[in-house]
Parts: C-alpha cells; structure tokens; sequence
C-alpha cells in the first residue's frame, strides 16, 4: 500500500450517497477515490483492475449479496481493505462478515470522523465497528475515569486530540512539528496505555474517560 496515498474504490448503487462520499473522501489530502461501483459484480471488476488499499462496500447493491461479494473480492484482491456500509445494525451480519475478512462495519448515521477514522485505521490493519447504540435495560455502572497525568503524557493527548479530529499520522506530524515515525511511536503508547485496538477505540476511549473533548 502506498505510504503517501490511500487509494479508495467507492461502492454503492445509490448515485447521490457514492457522490457525495467520493466528495467528503477527495477533500482529504491523503486520500484518493481512483474508482466507483454501482453493484457487486462492478466492484470486483473494479478492484481487479484498479487494486485498492480500501473499498468501501455498501450492502445494499444490486448482486450476489453481501457475504458472497465480500468473498469474490478477498480472492480477487486479498490485499484491500474492505469497509462495509449499511443501514442494517444485524449483529450475525456483522460477525459474518468480519469473519470473511472485513476490516470495518459502519452504520451509515457514522460521522465524518468515524468515517476517516476507519477507513484510516483498515489501511494500518485495524477493524472498526460502528453501529447505533442500543437502548440499554439497566443503566450502566459507574467506573472510575483516570486521572489524566496517569494515562496519557501531554504530548501524546495532542497526538490523540489530532486523531479525534480524523488527521492523517502526516496532518498530524506537520500540525505538531514532529515526523510521522513519532506520531506511529505515541499511538502505539497510546494505544497500550488505554488498552484500545484502533484510533477510533482510542478515541472513544479517551473521551469517555474525559482526557479529550468530544
């Protein structure tokens, strides 16, 4: 995968939503759309030729269904990542296709951030999973959140506060006046520290805990 570009393949049957999702990505200065999709079969095709570092899969498209799709492009293109769309919040789907080799599955009410945030982190081998939370029938217990100057040092809640902001590790090092082998260097401090998986869990994490605003 290319260190300067991620290279995007935007899929989905609906033209507004794929245009304006090529729209938000192309803003992005290290991200590239290089192709779109309208069905199933088009995106294989698509990523055959083009070989993306992510294809943004929705669902919905016309074609062999989800799982099937999924399977034709591991074996067409094993290096992509693919980050599913959806307006289905279906947990055997969602295992189903993790299992197949997914890197995310987002609900399509994510945000902007989340959005970047994912497609970002499958690019570095991270999964994210974003779907609507679900009314809970007992509130939750209370935890104790951590004193900031325990978890995080000051420069790496900079580095985190960046990354809330959905910043490329080079928007980050440009930002902070430090090279991208630093900023790699305190997300992995960060991510050991508050025992998060990818920058989206690390974020969330952390605003939980109120080290970052929201």
């Amino acid at each position: 995968m290319s260190d300067s570009q991620v290279r995007v393949l935007a899929a989905d049957d609906h033209v507004l939503l794929r245009t304006a999702l090529c729209n938000l990505l192309t803003r992005e200065p290290d991200i590239t759309v290089v192709g779109e999709a309208g069905d199933g079969p088009m995106a294989v095709h698509q990523a055959i030729q083009l070989q993306p570092d992510v294809i943004l899969l929705d669902l919905e498209m016309p074609g062999p269904g989800p799982i099937e799709t999924v399977r034709q492009l591991k074996t067409a293109v094993p290096d992509s990542r693919i980050v599913v769309l959806t307006m289905h919040d279906d947990d055997d789907l969602v295992h189903s296709l993790l299992s197949e080799g997914a890197f995310g599955y987002l609900h399509k009410s994510a945000t902007r951030e989340v959005l970047l945030a994912a497609v970002r982190s499958a690019v570095a081998g991270g999964t994210t999973l974003f779907t609507p939370q679900r009314p809970s029938a007992r509130p939750p217990r209370p935890t104790a959140a951590p004193e900031p100057q325990n978890v995080l040092t000051s420069r790496e809640l900079e580095v985190l506060t960046c990354v809330a902001e959905a910043m490329s590790n080079r928007q980050i090092g440009r930002r902070l006046g430090i090279t991208e082998g630093t900023v790699k260097r305190h997300l992995r401090n960060i991510f050991t520290k508050l025992e998060a998986t990818t920058r989206l869990d690390a974020v969330n994490k952390a605003q939980s805990a109120r080290l970052i605003g929201r």
